[in-house]
């Protein structure tokens, strides 16, 4: 099975959560939720944006999973 790549926007984010919280019922692993998508965004492209930070925390959160479905 294909190791789902970083996630660059909130569709593939999505995707990424899904597919590896499904691999991971499939093996009776428990991962801990997902980061919520941001609701604050201007839209205006800011350096630090609110996007930015999430996409940081779902890498981590991916990176956390790959680790515990490699058990």
């Amino acid at each position: 099975m294909a190791t789902p790549a970083r996630a660059v926007d909130g569709a593939t984010a999505q995707q990424m959560f899904q597919s590896l919280q499904q691999r991971a019922a499939d093996m009776g692993i428990a991962l801990r939720t997902p980061p919520p998508e941001p609701t604050t965004c201007c839209g205006r492209g800011c350096n630090g944006c609110v996007w930015e930070g999430f996409l940081d925390a779902a890498e981590y959160w991916r990176q956390e999973a790959l680790l515990q479905l490699q058990g």
